[in-house]
């Protein structure tokens, strides 16, 4: 490129811009292009190995989940909860634990645990030692055994219903009898007013 205007290496002419550096007519330096942008240094992460995280966890609890394309046949124990979204056929026993009968859940089993909540499909004796709730999609059809039963409007169960009561730990003695004219004056006496 020339200074002065004239032709370009390419062969076009280029005309120069007058500078207000002085009557000599030198050009001012052409704009500087802007930077690429830097590239920043690759990061060095380390991975370190974590011990595997179970399928959910739930206040600290670990749950296990049956997806909704797994099919199980046989029986199924184990020490955690357990939410059922596919279909289980044969026993499922979990006493210490709750589970869950999901939505797209079918169990073809009996199921035994202390806490079950039914919001899809179960087809056998259902025994829960604590409480056993159908929510209005759930369907029940076999005999079902619980302490506490929340069945909601809509939901269905076909079977029968055995409902027990855990047994107090001490047993308290009655609350002595009180005739009725003494409760009367007792009460009238705490009217008075000063």
């Amino acid at each position: 490129m020339s200074l002065f205007g004239g032709r370009r290496k390419d062969g076009s002419s280029e005309a120069t811009p007058p500078t207000a550096g002085g009557p000599t007519g030198a050009a001012t330096p052409p704009a500087a292009s802007p930077a690429p942008p830097a590239t920043p240094a690759p990061e060095v992460v380390e991975k370190r190995m974590q011990p595997p995280v179970p399928a959910r966890a739930v206040g600290g609890e670990a749950m296990a989940n049956i997806g909704k394309s797994i099919v199980i046949k046989g029986d199924l124990s184990g020490e955690e909860d357990l939410i059922v979204e596919g279909k289980v056929e044969g026993r499922i026993h979990l006493p210490n634990h709750k589970v869950t009968i999901g939505q797209g859940g079918n169990v073809e089993a009996e199921v035994h645990a202390k806490s079950i909540v039914v919001i899809g499909r179960v087809s056998g004796n259902v025994s829960a030692t604590e409480r056993l709730e159908i929510q209005a999609s759930g369907i029940v059809h076999g005999d079902v055994k619980a302490q506490r039963l929340v069945v909601s409007e809509g939901a269905v169960l076909n079977g029968s219903i055995e409902m027990s009561v855990k047994e107090p730990t001490a047993a308290r003695p009655p609350a002595p009898a009180v005739p009725i004219g003494a409760a009367a004056a007792a009460a009238g006496s705490e009217r008075r007013t000063g």
